[in-house]
């Protein structure tokens, strides 16, 4: 018995096909696919989730200060001049940040090694990088989904069938987060 299904791609189509599926799984909460892809990509996203779960609270809180620009009412930075030069104008503030313990950071790169980078595109003025930003899929699952999941011991998603695909019949199902 094979501990895999092949979907009828080589290794590296099917590997970059169930990483792009459950990339799109976790930033949407759900995905339309054939069933027999969304019972491969179930098994990677609650891996994933379980890692998160597990590793929800495994951090410490630092305070740190950093060098900030100061900024004008029109959010642009402030000049000023110094030896006949014009300088960013800087102020220390103090931050708290989450200092990831090692346990944490193993598991945040494991999860990195499977998902995609998101780039979230408004969608006014679409296409332009401006207003891009870079979605962090590692902070959406330690910190929404590991705590709604901690107290579930595994069945994370739900898999509903849907019918046959009109082009070829396959049996389409949505797969979706509990």
């Amino acid at each position: 018995m094979a501990k895999y299904r092949k979907l009828g791609r080589t290794s590296s189509q099917r590997k970059a096909l169930l990483r792009n599926q459950v990339t799109a799984l976790l930033l949407h909460g759900k995905i339309t696919t054939t069933e027999a892809r969304a019972k491969e990509v179930r098994k990677i996203a609650e891996g994933l989730i379980a890692m998160a779960a597990k590793e929800r609270d495994n951090y410490e809180t630092v305070k740190i200060t950093a060098k900030v620009p100061v900024k004008d009412k029109d959010g642009k930075r402030v000049k000023e001049v110094v030896d006949g030069r014009k300088v960013t104008k800087y102020e220390s503030v103090e931050k708290e940040i989450k200092k990831d313990l090692p346990g944490r950071m193993h598991v945040r790169r494991q999860i990195l090694r499977v998902l995609y980078p998101v780039v979230d595109v408004p969608a006014e003025k679409a296409g332009r990088k401006r207003n891009t930003k870079e979605v962090d899929l590692v902070a959406k699952l330690f910190e929404e989904y590991g705590p709604k999941y901690a107290d579930r011991n595994g069945g994370y998603t739900r898999i509903i069938k849907i019918g046959p695909r009109k082009g070829d019949a396959a049996m389409e199902v949505i797969l979706e987060l509990v």
